[in-house]
């Protein structure tokens, strides 16, 4: 299945595009003009794109995630809470009447020991309480009580019930119960916190590992300064071992680095004069010079580090369910707590009793497990997708992602290199590596990309090549020398005819290159054709991967491009491409994506700068092979890597996360749906009756599948 959509007009003007296309090339190709039609067409697709666009309608990064409960906590000071006041609740257990008559022991009669419980309780209330104190008031503050406010009431109640029993009111203090509740609170959070802090500490650990001194070098010498000296243009020294301090290109030297953190692979990278480096990257083995481009939080690494951060503080449409869902708990919990006190003390059970149901009830009823349900997923996949090289600009969009049932991609330089390559070899009179030989020799003068084909050819194949003198340029057909006294011409199939020669010897080459859409180029010598070299726009191979991949998920892979129907032809079967759309102009891609959201939600994969429109109207948008340009605005992922292999990760990735929102959304719910009729006792008749420690561990026991499960995404297929 295949669509054409373009008109007679857009027709006319690529085919003006493509006519025009090389007169600035180097003189010595003006002759490739005529090598083939698609061969150069492809480029077009590239050219005034229009303006790029802004993400008007992504403002979701203005909110806030679900961790405002938490601001200014650690898991560090969770952990010195916990230890201390699990210290102090080892005496309450202790000197505990009830547990004594539930144990069969007796404590230490001493005259301080009745004591113990109200003393090491207010501690224990005020210090281990402490960070739910103050969460509670932030929260009423802000008019938003849940969590924090739930365990605030519950340990309240229930140390100054305990507190006024200690001082002469009828009952039987609660606090042992109080110790083990605030106990089992701060082990929670102290996991939870753990897990977050994991989830977001890989690209701030990285941060913390950046060097502050680095080698200027100023003239002949060579200067050790603060990272935060360093200013645009000044060339640094970075040694082997050391990591880069700032943004840069290569002046001088050559290495490889260990770019894991930009790209998600720990292969090292080759580097040397003119490419780029990024901050952070550690230099492996060789000395080079760097000239810097970017500092501070311009760098890639802080660009990085500030997508992340946003996107896993950003709300999306099931974190604002979820927190909606929290806050009315509240409110349930309440009701239901002093409803269950209220019948209970009707019924004629003693107060401690009712007001044991009634501070269970809060506290299994808390919030937690629902107000952690979204944001520990959201804080995982976004951290697994940094550092496999997605980078997450819109929240919303990625959620959208699972929904995805069309994926366009715009064909150069993303299913393909985007550079030409020898695609066969078709040797008439000689071999296929004296026919490479001969003519890599005449080319490798010259600076025109089917020549640099030609040449690299030969190389892979480890041709040697001979020495060729007296080149130079046929305007309008090619490039001839001298090899070995004999001369050698390369060019277009046309040329042969001043020389009388019949393309017979290499015929079979000729039809298939024009049914291909490649271009082609004729090697020969006065008197006979040595054959022809066919040449294209190298698929990657990562691509075929993809699209069959994209395919097993029942996603629709679609190829645009403004090449010639031929070679869009030729590419999309290579790949397993049914629809594609050949000819379009740049302006037409985001009418494209719109015709193709009648199939379904769709995803545009582009370059990210001159693919705007389309990126914009896609529901998900894709900028793939950023580098280091990783805050493009009109895309809703950013993919540092040139690989389409990285969208089928993405879209897998966003299919896991929503996955693993939905179970949590599940569960928390179900607990609370099994678990606050429970604590208020209905099962009381079966001998089934909670009290508050029991309901902490329950409470606690939820926070824990939640967060466990959201952390089981690190563990994903995504490959």
């Amino acid at each position: 299945m295949k669509d054409h959509k373009h008109d007679d007009a857009a027709h006319a003007a690529h085919e003006k595009h493509a006519h025009a296309q090389h007169k600035d090339e180097p003189a010595g190709h003006e002759g490739h003009e005529g090598h083939g039609e698609a061969g150069h067409d492809g480029h077009a697709g590239h050219e005034g794109h229009g303006a790029r666009s802004g993400h008007e309608g992504h403002g979701e990064h203005d909110g806030h995630g679900g961790h405002d409960k938490h601001a200014g906590h650690d898991p560090e000071m969770f952990r010195r809470r916990f230890w201390l006041s699990l210290a102090l609740t080892v005496p309450i257990l202790y000197f505990s009447p009830q547990l004594q008559a539930w144990l069969g022991y007796t404590a230490w009669d001493v005259a301080w020991g009745r004591w113990v419980g109200p003393v090491l309780g207010s501690i224990l209330y005020f210090y281990g309480g402490g960070p739910f104190l103050e969460g509670a008031v932030r929260e009423f503050r802000h008019r938003v009580p849940g969590m924090m406010s739930l365990i605030a009431l519950a340990i309240s109640v229930a140390y100054a019930y305990s507190l006024a029993v200690s001082f002469g009111f009828p009952g039987k203090p609660f606090y042992w119960e109080l110790a083990t509740l605030i106990d089992v609170m701060l082990l929670g959070h102290w996991i939870e916190m753990k897990s977050v802090q994991q989830a977001q500490g890989a690209l701030e650990a990285l941060a913390k590992l950046m060097p502050t001194t680095a080698h200027r070098v100023v003239g002949e010498k060579v200067e050790d300064v603060p990272v935060s000296e360093l200013r645009e243009g000044d060339v640094i020294m970075v040694l082997p071992g050391e990591q880069v301090p700032a943004d840069g290109v290569i002046v001088s030297g050559r290495t490889t680095l260990n770019e894991a953190f930009l790209t998600g692979e720990s292969k090292p990278v080759e580097k040397q004069a003119g490419d780029e480096v990024v901050a952070a990257a550690i230099n492996n083995d060789g000395v080079i010079q760097v000239k810097v481009t970017r500092t501070g939080e311009a760098t890639t690494l802080s660009q990085i580090m500030r997508l992340v951060k946003e996107a896993q503080q950003a709300r999306s449409r099931f974190q604002a369910l979820a927190d909606r869902a929290a806050s009315w708990l509240f409110y349930v919990a309440v009701v239901v707590g002093g409803g269950a006190f209220g019948v209970w003390l009707a019924l004629g059970q003693p107060f401690d009793f009712a007001l044991g149901v009634a501070v269970t009830t809060l506290v299994i009823a808390c919030p937690h497990a629902l107000g952690l349900a979204i944001p520990l997923v959201n804080v995982n996949a976004t951290a697994l997708a940094a550092k496999n090289g997605v980078l997450v600009r819109n929240r919303e969009a990625f959620e959208r992602a699972r929904d995805i049932r069309v994926v366009a991609f715009d064909k150069t330089g993303t299913l393909t290199e985007g550079r030409f390559a020898v695609s066969r070899v078709a040797a008439a009179a000689i071999t296929e590596d004296e026919l490479l030989a001969l003519a890599a020799a005449i080319e490798r003068q010259s600076s025109h990309p089917l020549a640099d084909a030609i040449v690299e050819a030969a190389e892979e194949r480890g041709v040697q090549l001979p020495a060729a003198v007296e080149v130079q340029a046929v305007p309008g057909q090619g490039v001839v020398g001298t090899i070995d006294g004999r001369k050698v011409y390369v060019g277009r199939p046309e040329w042969t005819d001043e020389f009388g020669l019949a393309l017979d010897p290499v015929r079979a080459a000729v039809t298939t290159a024009e049914e291909r859409g490649e271009s082609l180029i004729v090697v020969f010598e006065e008197g006979r054709v040595l054959g022809a070299l066919a040449l294209a726009d190298r698929v990657r191979d990562s691509a075929r991967t993809a699209v069959a991949r994209l395919l097993e998920m029942g996603v629709e892979p679609v190829m645009i491009t403004g090449d010639a129907e031929a070679v869009a032809r030729t590419v999309a079967g290579d790949l397993g491409i049914r629809r594609y759309y050949a000819r379009v102009m740049p302006q037409d891609k985001a009418r494209i994506v719109r015709e193709l959201k009648q199939l379904g939600h769709v995803a545009f994969v582009g370059d990210g700068i001159n693919d705007a429109p389309a990126l914009v109207e896609a529901d998900l948008g894709v900028a793939i092979g950023a580098g280091t340009n990783v805050a493009i605005e009109s895309a809703d992922l950013v993919l540092v890597e040139n690989d389409p292999l990285d969208v089928v990760l993405a879209l897998k990735l966003a299919r896991a996360t929503y996955r693993k929102m939905v179970e949590n959304l599940v569960w928390a719910t179900g607990y609370n749906v099994v678990a606050i009729p429970l604590a208020a006792g209905v099962a009381y008749g079966w001998g089934i009756l909670l009290n508050p420690a029991v309901g902490a561990i329950f409470m606690s026991l939820s926070t824990v599948v939640v967060s466990l499960n959201a952390i089981a995404l690190r563990r994903a297929k995504l490959a």
